[in-house]
């Protein structure tokens, strides 16, 4: 009996023991959860860095990053952008993601002497937050216009347009419109002060850490929600571009695409000029419709177009006509005014368009070159031609392209020959001819005596 009682204290005093011990072990495992917990509750930041020319490209890589970052619930996107400007279409749909996105958006100019001038301005002004780093600018969002004659303010339709869109959607995100109206109408331009005194931005910050933490707390209403900001201690996302977004933002830069352009146009008049190389054709005709992509990815002078495709097709026709290069020198002018034409997109920053057209000089030049040399070589290759037929020198031998019938042609010295059996047998292609005499540019032709051995000891 007294066996079983002492048994008995001796197993509760085991229970008491291990359970004391499981509360213990198990007070700082909750309290780790509780803080996982807590540290799983700050939502992430997402970040998308925006450098150089506003492109199409620019544009497909920032639609990827609002998808990731609603993937990501993250709390805030922050594109940090530095631009001198860009094409219009890629802008505002880029505007348009920012003013739908289910999520604050935030815009930093930054790092320090960076710019968000023209198609930037728009891009800062759509932003539910907007930040400048310290010696940073804004503005200078006059449209403009280009012409054979240089660059110009665009038209008052224009003008009126871009300044109302402006003022829109900078009063929509509760900043001035009429300030932000003279960003078109007088190509205001702003520092990162006088920006703030103004209240066309909220924040200074010199970069993504001292935006998020100047934020933290911060409530914004967008759409109807509320969305409160808990960005302190926010871990921060952030991705590259792809393969293809680079590609795609590289070819839809304006200049690069009319240098693609031009060298698809090289290309194909190279391999028209020497036909059977075959590389130049296709590797041309690769450029060209790259060239042709990338052209349509900004607002397109129909009148540069057509001018371009004339030119091309006045090229063309000098390789297969004694034109002297009349109708090549006429295709470079048609190609040089149809380049300056081509760019009409008025939120490009003006500085942009004097190297354009450098670009374009240098192109041209280069045609010249081309055109000359391919020029001179016909005017020697006829001299010789009119000679006389002593200097006429047909080829001795050649192999039969397709079957004589008895006309056909043969192949020889590199270069292509009409040709007719002496006999007017058929001599199937591929075979092996002697030239016996030469009429003009016909050549009359006969099997060689050993591929006639051959044949006869085939059968």
């Amino acid at each position: 009996m007294k066996t079983f009682e002492i048994n008995r204290y001796i197993l509760v005093a085991i229970v008491l023991f291990l359970t004391t011990t499981t509360l213990i072990s198990a007070s700082p495992a909750s309290s780790d959860i509780d803080n996982k917990k807590a540290e799983s509750s700050i939502r992430p930041v997402y970040l998308v860095e925006v450098e150089g020319v506003i492109t199409t490209g620019q544009k497909n890589f920032i639609r990827r990053q609002f998808e990731n970052a609603i993937d990501t619930e993250s709390q805030l996107l922050i594109i940090r952008i530095n631009t001198p400007g860009g094409l219009v279409d890629a802008t505002m749909k880029i505007n348009e993601l920012i003013l739908n996105a289910p999520m604050p958006v935030a815009v930093l100019v930054a790092p320090s002497g960076a710019i968000a001038g023209s198609a930037g301005t728009f891009i800062l002004m759509a932003s539910d937050i907007a930040a400048m780093a310290p010696g940073t600018t804004i503005g200078a969002a006059q449209p403009v216009a280009i012409s054979p004659e240089g660059t110009g303010e665009a038209g008052d339709k224009t003008v009126t347009f871009y300044a109302s869109y402006m003022r829109n959607t900078a009063e929509e995100q509760g900043r001035p419109g009429d300030i932000a109206e003279r960003f078109v109408t007088e190509n205001l331009s702003l520092g990162s002060g006088e920006s703030l005194e103004k209240g066309m931005i909220e924040y200074l910050a010199g970069n993504v850490h001292e935006l998020i933490n100047e934020i933290d707390g911060k409530e914004i209403v967008k759409l109807g929600e509320i969305y409160k900001l808990n960005t302190a201690d926010a871990p921060i996302m952030q991705d590259e571009m792809t393969v293809a977004e680079k590609l795609q933002n590289w070819l839809s830069d304006p200049q690069i695409a009319f240098l693609v352009l031009m060298a698809g146009f090289l290309g194909i008049y190279l391999g028209l000029s020497a036909p059977g190389t075959i590389v130049p054709e296709v590797g041309g005709l690769i450029l060209l419709i790259m060239g042709i992509y990338g052209i349509g990815l900004f607002d397109v002078n129909t009148t540069g177009i057509i001018l371009l495709l004339v030119g091309l097709g006045l090229i063309m026709a000098e390789i297969f006509t004694s034109g002297f290069g009349v109708l090549g020198t006429g295709g470079v002018i048609s190609l040089a005014i149809g380049a300056i034409m081509l760019p009409v997109e008025p939120l490009m920053a003006t500085d942009w368009y004097p190297t354009f057209i450098v670009t374009v000089g240098g192109v041209v030049l280069g045609f010249v070159i081309i055109m000359v040399v391919v020029v001179q070589r016909i005017i020697q290759s006829r001299r010789r031609w009119t000679g006389g037929s002593e200097h006429f020198k047909p080829p001795e031998k050649g192999v039969t392209v397709n079957e004589l019938n008895p006309e056909g042609r043969i192949k020889a010295r590199g270069e292509y020959w009409r040709a007719r059996s002496i006999d007017d047998s058929t001599i199937p292609a591929g075979t092996e001819v002697k030239v016996v005499k030469a009429e003009t540019l016909l050549l009359w032709v006969q099997i060689l005596k050993n591929e006639k051995n051959s044949n006869a000891a085939t059968e």
